[in-house]
């Protein structure tokens, strides 16, 4: 009787952990995979690194990938392989990466959106922020000596088994560079990701519509799968403050509508509008890629297909000075507002110049006057204070500002944040803007390397 209920305990046991295997293969693999393939892609094609770097920095976190787990096809696509499922990426140029999920290759490639050039001009001719020349002279009170400790913080590597993989760190203060440095093989003029970071330039293509009087971040979001249920109740602000009330689970390492939106889905926008009510409008803070996305759409439809995306170059990001800024597409068509921003340390350091200056740029107005405060006042249902309109804030609880997001940093600070420690921060009371970039999978002392430069300054 007992060797009968071991045997039966042990077939159990085995069919259990087959049903694991089988579920895993089938959901998590095609995941892994269209991770890899898509990485690969944007960072060679996009970013002009190599294979062997890719593997040994972004993708250390799938499993048995090496750099002969890929296919180059004709220099303008890339499949990865693992376990012997296969996902792929095609590149367009001016575009980006996009990874096949719904439509082919050829339906995509016979998109022709127009994609606008920056203007031209000799960068190094022009006064920093809109070009590159930096004033020679030092900015008064800076201790310039603490300030490259800082910055040298940023990039010591004390312990090989957690590198902290910095790439980039710019320094503002009052308006001028006074700090900057980059890691082996990455220069001024090199575009870097900035993964969730892009969520926050979809606040500002919002805010730009606002200026031009075409959105009203009161009204009820333009969602029309929304208009024959509550949802209809949705407002934009609900979207941009992250509390729709919408179900979602930005869970990155198990599978859920994250992934599927991201890996199975080519209108990533229509895929999250897709998605019910789980919660009271307004009352419930959930971080969620697929609200943005939303956003993105709504910006999209806003604007019409003709004038799509040209408005958002030539409205905005080249207004700023952000002249190598690439947000990549989805397969139909739309920005993905979520992630898939890419942009040189300067130009993110610009975008977090414009916010500081209160969206001014040489006296133009680029956003709506108090768009800014509005961006970075804490969405009611955020119980930290931790998030406004698509912007991470410090602000801290409402009774408790010392319990905040990032301690020991002020709780003027906000800004934006990306997977892999992509960071700006804006610290209005400090006159500072610092932005870190990188690849690190083992977290980064962003709050240490902040409370240093604010020691180097006056």
């Amino acid at each position: 009787m007992i060797k009968k209920l071991l045997k039966y305990g042990l077939l159990g046991l085995l069919g259990f952990v087959l049903a694991v295997v089988i579920f895993l293969y089938i959901t998590f693999v095609p995941i892994l995979a269209g991770t890899a393939a898509k990485t690969m892609c944007s960072c060679l094609y996009v970013l002009g690194r190599t294979p062997e770097s890719v593997v040994e920095k972004e993708l250390t976190v799938v499993p048995t990938l090496n750099w002969s787990s890929f296919d180059y096809i004709d220099s303008s696509a890339v499949r990865a392989t693992l376990f012997l499922r296969s996902r792929t990426a095609v590149y367009r140029k001016g575009i980006g990466c996009t990874l096949l999920a719904e439509r082919s290759e050829q339906e995509i490639r016979s998109q022709t959106p127009a994609m606008p050039g920056p203007p031209p001009f000799d960068s190094d001719t022009v006064a920093w922020p809109l070009g590159d020349k930096i004033r020679d002279s030092a900015v008064a009170g800076v201790n310039y000596e603490a300030m490259n400790s800082a910055i040298s913080y940023a990039f010591d590597e004390p312990d090989p088994d957690r590198p902290k993989n910095t790439l980039a760190v710019v320094v503002v203060y009052y308006g001028q560079i006074v700090g900057e440095r980059y890691a082996p093989g990455v220069t001024r003029d090199s575009p870097l990701m900035g993964w969730s970071m892009t969520k926050s330039l979809t606040n500002a293509l919002v805010g730009r519509l606002v200026l031009d009087g075409k959105l009203k971040v009161e009204d009820p979001a333009a969602v029309p799968e929304w208009q024959n249920d509550d949802r209809k109740n949705i407002t934009l602000n609900n979207l941009m403050q992250a509390s729709s009330g919408l179900e979602w689970n930005e869970s990155y390492f198990t599978p859920g509508l994250f992934h599927n939106m991201f890996m199975h889905s080519d209108d990533k926008g229509a895929f999250a509008a897709s998605q019910k009510l789980k919660y009271p409008i307004g009352t419930h803070f959930e971080y969620s890629s697929g609200t943005t996305n939303i956003i993105s759409r709504i910006v999209r439809q806003t604007v019409g297909d003709a004038n799509y995306p040209r408005y958002a170059y030539e409205d905005f990001f080249y207004k700023v000075g952000m002249l190598n800024v690439l947000v990549e597409l989805d397969a139909s068509g739309t920005m993905v507002g979520s992630s898939y921003g890419y942009a040189t340390a300067r130009d993110w350091a610009r975008f977090g110049l414009l916010y500081l200056n209160d969206g001014l740029v040489n006296g133009e107005r680029i956003l709506p006057e108090g768009w800014v405060t509005y961006s970075s006042t804490p969405a009611p249902s955020a119980p930290k204070g931790e998030y406004g309109a698509q912007f991470w804030l410090n602000a801290g609880a409402k009774d408790d500002p010392q319990n905040c997001y990032h301690p020991g940093v002020p709780n003027d600070e906000y800004g934006c944040e990306g997977f892999e420690e992509q960071n700006i921060f804006i610290i209005p009371s400090k006159k500072l803007v610092l932005v870190r970039l990188g690849i690190s999978h083992h977290g980064f002392d962003i709050e240490g390397l902040t409370q240093k430069v604010i020691a180097a300054l006056p």
